[in-house]
């Protein structure tokens, strides 16, 4: 699924917004936490109530930290910035940043790859 991150430029980034249809499909109730991966860590995050009440975003200060840095090292493009959260056990996804080619030199524009909008960049 792609979620984003949330927040403003004059705040920073507050969390990861999942959004309602992804809450709604893929999130029972009774689901306390996710786990993410995030690059070599793996983290609890908590779901509040207010998660499958309107508000679907994740708020955990290592996760800002580490979606800060993938920024500052400009492997998460701009905000809102996308992000696909990969299904890898129950309950537990791999967290990867979006990059567009054109802003990740590292993209091979020459082939098949300018078809699609997006590539992975870890």
């Amino acid at each position: 699924m792609v979620v984003e991150t949330s927040g403003s430029r004059r705040l920073g980034i507050t969390g990861l917004r999942v959004g309602n249809g992804n809450v709604e499909s893929l999130f029972p109730h009774d689901v306390q936490a996710v786990e993410l991966e995030l690059d070599h860590l793996r983290i609890v995050c908590t779901l509040k109530p207010e998660f499958w009440d309107g508000d679907p975003e994740i708020h955990d200060e290592r996760l800002i930290s580490w979606l800060e840095a993938k920024e500052g090292a400009g492997k998460l493009a701009p905000r809102p910035a996308p992000l696909a959260m990969i299904p890898v056990g129950e309950h537990t996804f791999r967290l990867l940043p979006i990059m567009d080619p054109i802003m990740d030199p590292d993209v091979d524009t020459d082939v098949e790859a300018t078809k699609y909008v997006v590539s992975f960049s870890a």
